[in-house]
């Protein structure tokens, strides 16, 4: 049996049974849950015995490590580095020595109608009671993630626009290297709307296979984002993600793009004269 000595950081007030199942040949304690980077970081499996302080050499409750939690998906929490515990209330209490005080405590409701009453009731119950509804603290709580999430859109934007210039610049450099074959056709009968489908053609082809490789690559980055960023803060959070409706959306746009660039350059090729391409006007 390990015995450990656990300062006690940071706590999640828990509900639990006070019941623990008798273990033969072993003291019984109660039992605690702690996270699994303070597990990993002080070597506790379930079973260990620890004791628990509020503060550095005072005396402390020993306890049994009776759950190893997760940590969850939270963008606000990636950037906490403390260590959380949770116990029965009463152990906290007591360890703590706050008698039946809170900090915060959270409320689950039945429907938008019951939280309004809920928060009403408790904000007018006594001086210093501050209920927030959970969108309201998700949203104060997520600022920094909307400016980030404004900051890419702005990105994306001009991203877009850049690829489109360029893509146009492309596809009259290769376009007009074909000047000799648009004048071939063109003295051969085929007509002018005849080119510059087929030209469209070929550049939403180009730009649809283009959308496929680049859709690859935004996969493969997201990956190793989302495994390098999640070993480092060790949590479940996806950092990068590449949804259908992304995929859907730069394909869509890709072969917009691709058919009117096209379009753009057949149009000033087929408008020439088969002559003036072929350098004989």
């Amino acid at each position: 049996m390990r015995k450990h000595r656990l300062v006690l950081l940071s706590a999640i007030i828990a509900a639990a049974p006070h019941t623990l199942c008798a273990q033969s040949g072993r003291q019984q304690h109660r039992s605690i849950a702690i996270d699994s980077r303070l597990a990993d970081d002080a070597g506790l499996h379930i079973g260990d015995v620890v004791v628990i302080a509020a503060e550095p050499g005072a005396p402390g409750d020993t306890v049994r490590v009776g759950a190893i939690t997760r940590p969850s998906a939270d963008p606000s929490e990636i950037a906490r580095r403390e260590y959380r515990v949770r116990m029965h209330l009463d152990q906290l209490q007591t360890l703590t020595s706050i008698g039946d005080r809170v900090h915060r405590f959270a409320i689950a409701t039945n429907g938008p109608a019951a939280e309004e009453r809920a928060v009403s009731a408790i904000n007018a119950a006594a001086f210093g009671f501050r209920a927030h509804a959970s969108r309201d603290v998700a949203v104060e709580t997520s600022a920094t993630f909307a400016v980030v999430s404004r900051f890419h859109r702005a990105i994306g934007v001009i991203t877009i626009a850049a690829s489109a210039i360029f893509l146009l610049c492309i596809l009259l450099l290769k376009v007009d290297e074909r000047r000799r074959d648009v004048a071939a056709l063109r003295l051969m009968g085929i007509s002018r709307a005849t080119v510059v489908k087929s030209v469209v053609i070929e550049a939403a082809a180009v730009a649809v296979l283009g959308s496929i490789l680049g859709a690859g690559l935004g996969l493969l980055a997201a990956l190793l984002v989302n495994v390098h960023y999640q070993g480092v803060y060790r949590t479940p959070l996806l950092f990068a993600v590449v949804t259908p409706q992304v995929l859907t959306f730069a394909l869509a746009l890709s072969l917009v793009l691709g058919a009117a660039a096209g379009a753009l350059a057949a149009l000033r090729l087929a408008r020439t004269h088969p002559l003036v391409l072929l350098g004989r006007r």
